[in-house]
């Protein structure tokens, strides 16, 4: 039994061949047509010298081509890297020389870039182009046309048998730093992020057949529309969750509230999957503007970025019948909580979540700590853990702890132990604000701020103080046409937070500072703060 990305994808292609696969704009592919593709694709990747353990970047927003690419390299026994359609140049050309990567994918509006960057990626030798209607020439670097290399090879399914120890590597840009390779086993990343284990009951899917042959006994399947891009795992994994159950993906190229709605409604999209309120928000925002059908919607998922307990009733309201969760977890850990957001709940203070019964909390000496109420530590998760970080063995060292006989990953965020045997995300620990001896989580404070009906987005962030060594101030963006009183705003978030955690300075800004994911961009945010120290504002 091998519990390999590809091969559960072709089991499902086996069991419902004619049902719609993948839905992007005004295209759409059918299972047995997505399988035939990537086969070709990989054929082509295969004629260029791509094998097992070699790298294929995907550079390119979320379509069916980035789809069939990864699919493709998982068929070879190769490894799919995504590449951040934000990034300068010099990122991309970061990535590429990390990553080795020897092949890329792109789609051709990121030409120049790709132009730029291959003089100085003398491993990457190979470039397949995705037409998107832009005009950028790729005839420079001898860039194959992604159809015309489709279209010379074989649709059969012929190649070597895998395994599920084949790799699967994810960057992750996280809130700091250079982004970062963490690699998996197949059967650990399904395992941990793709459905393999029931996160509420801890049961594993025992069967590497069982989710096609559900498929094949259902007369239709999922409609899920992840909306975050396929840099993120959590988008790749929602997707990888419809495919290998008989589903459909719906893709949106790019994000627009009003897009999605009319997404939703022509497309019968029964999951929508989010990252926060950055998404959350203008997705209410333009519900409330327009009239939509969203009867098909029964399940709203947000993943990897605070998703406010104020937003979250305004969803129950609109939506009674919808399922709406909160998902907690990361790219080096997978699903680590999963929380049903109901309306007596309080998640003011960051998302609340049930853990899965893999997880668990680590002090700071590595012990894991007693699930009393008020006690704190780093979220952790035993099991399906990751390899590591792809060549970078002492960052791995730093993530990885052994204790009462098992293996954790803890990839820095602390969470509380809650009364109702529940936890909350309290943040990421390199973030955290020491001021006065006093420790202050950001994603606190931001879920007190953002609970106000008036702001739309809100950072928080530590700044130095001579006499408490640092203080919290606050980055907020408001909603369209409200203007916000500072005081009004520190008192509201004083019912929320000890006043201690309040912010003593904020900045308004127009457009918050996240990465495309939807995760707070910190460095960008502190940057923002000490190029307009002049323009900080005091509630009092």
């Amino acid at each position: 039994m091998a519990l390999n990305v590809a091969d559960l994808l072709e089991h499902a292609v086996d069991a419902v061949p004619d049902r719609t696969a993948i839905i992007c704009g005004d295209r759409q592919v059918t299972y047995r047509e997505l399988d035939e593709r990537a086969n070709r694709l990989a054929h082509h990747l295969a004629s260029r010298g791509v094998g097992k353990g070699d790298h294929v970047g995907v550079y390119s927003r979320n379509s069916i081509e980035a789809l069939e690419t990864m699919i493709a390299t998982y068929k070879l026994r190769a490894i799919s890297v995504s590449i951040n359609y934000r990034y300068t140049a010099e990122e991309v050309r970061y990535i590429v020389d990390n990553a080795d990567l020897v092949a890329l994918v792109h789609e051709r509006r990121y030409a120049d870039i790709v132009a730029e960057v291959l003089p100085q990626t003398p491993k990457l030798t190979d470039v397949v182009v995705v037409d998107d209607a832009s005009d950028a020439d790729f005839s420079r670097y001898n860039g194959v046309e992604y159809n015309e290399a489709i279209a010379a090879q074989s649709p059969e399914r012929d190649f070597d048998e895998r395994s599920s120890d084949d790799t699967y590597i994810l960057y992750t840009g996280g809130t700091t730093g250079f982004p970062k390779g963490v690699m998996w086993r197949h059967e650990d990343v399904w395992r941990a992020l793709g459905g393999g284990i029931n996160h509420v009951t801890g049961e594993y899917v025992k069967d590497e057949w069982e989710l096609a042959n559900n498929a094949k006994q259902s007369p239709v399947g999922i409609v899920m529309a992840p909306l975050s891009p396929l840099i993120h795992g959590a988008a790749q994994w929602a997707a990888f969750i419809a495919l290998n159950s008989g589903g459909t993906v719906v893709f949106i190229p790019q994000f627009d509230a009003d897009v999605v709605w009319q997404t939703v409604e022509k497309h019968r999209v029964n999951v929508l999957t989010v990252v926060g309120d950055a998404m959350a928000k203008p997705l209410l925002d333009a519900y409330k503007a327009g009239s939509y059908d969203s009867s098909s919607l029964w399940a709203f998922t947000s993943h990897a970025a605070l998703f406010s307990q104020s937003l979250k009733q305004e969803y129950l309201e609109l939506f009674p019948n919808v399922f709406i969760t909160d998902v907690i977890g990361s790219s080096e850990s997978g699903g680590t909580g999963l929380g049903v957001v109901t309306k007596d709940s309080d998640h003011s203070q960051g998302p609340r979540v049930k853990f899965s019964a893999q997880a668990a909390l680590i002090d700071d000496d590595g012990n894991l700590v007693e699930p009393k109420p008020g006690a704190i530590g780093r979220m952790a998760r035993t099991g399906h853990v990751p390899i590591g970080y792809y060549k970078d063995p002492e960052k791995t060292k730093t993530i990885f702890v052994e204790t009462g006989g098992k293996r954790y990953v803890v990839p820095g965020d602390y969470a509380r132990y809650e009364e109702d045997g529940t936890v909350t995300l309290l943040g990421r620990g390199s973030e955290c604000i020491n001021t006065g001896g006093e420790k202050v989580f950001p994603e606190e404070v931001e879920g007190a701020l953002k609970s106000h009906p008036d702001v739309f987005d809100a950072l928080v962030i530590g700044l130095k103080d001579d006499r408490y060594g640092q203080t919290v101030a606050a980055i907020i963006q408001p909603r369209s046409g409200a203007t916000i009183d500072l005081t009004e705003l520190d008192a509201h978030a004083r019912t929320k937070i000890a006043g201690y955690k309040a912010p003593r300075s904020y900045w308004t800004v127009d457009e918050m500072m996240r990465q495309p994911s939807g995760k707070a961009n910190y460095p960008a945010a502190k940057k923002y703060a000490a190029e307009h120290a002049d323009e900080a504002a005091s509630p009092r």
